[in-house]
């Protein structure tokens, strides 16, 4: 065994004089207080954590929608303009689409604007169409 010398002299080098495998117990010191004190502070954030989120939600309830509604339309041209790419690697398609496209430009001339009264009647149309989607106020 060691005598009181060299374990007095251990002791005040910081070295640790106790038999390996020995159980020791903590000392809850300051350092205990602390972990305590930043565990009571996380739980009581995690517990109001629903309460702030639905009065956030609650809050800002119309730009969030817009916002969304933003990524959403976004998201939607970005699949169009890949479905038209796609459609239009296909050989032969893009040209005949746009046969198609120039056929019914011509006859929607002919057919509406190349009349007074056909213009008329295709106003009224475009009338009854706003009328319907924005409503009679408008």
């Amino acid at each position: 065994m060691e005598s009181e010398a060299q374990k007095t002299e251990l002791q005040a080098t910081g070295l640790n004089t106790e038999v390996p495998g020995m159980m020791t117990t903590r000392s809850s010191g300051y350092a205990g207080q602390q972990g305590t004190e930043f565990l009571d502070q996380a739980k009581e954030f995690l517990v109001q954590l629903p309460d702030d989120i639905g009065k956030f939600f609650s809050q800002y309830q119309e730009p969030i929608k817009i916002i969304l509604l933003i990524l959403a339309g976004g998201v939607t041209v970005k699949i169009a303009f890949a479905i038209l790419d796609a459609i239009n690697d296909i050989p032969l398609l893009a040209p005949l689409f746009e046969l198609v496209g120039i056929g019914y430009t011509g006859w929607f001339v002919y057919r509406y604007m190349l009349k007074e009264s056909t213009r008329q009647e295709l106003g009224s149309e475009l009338d009854a169409l706003k009328t319907q989607v924005l409503g009679k106020d408008s």
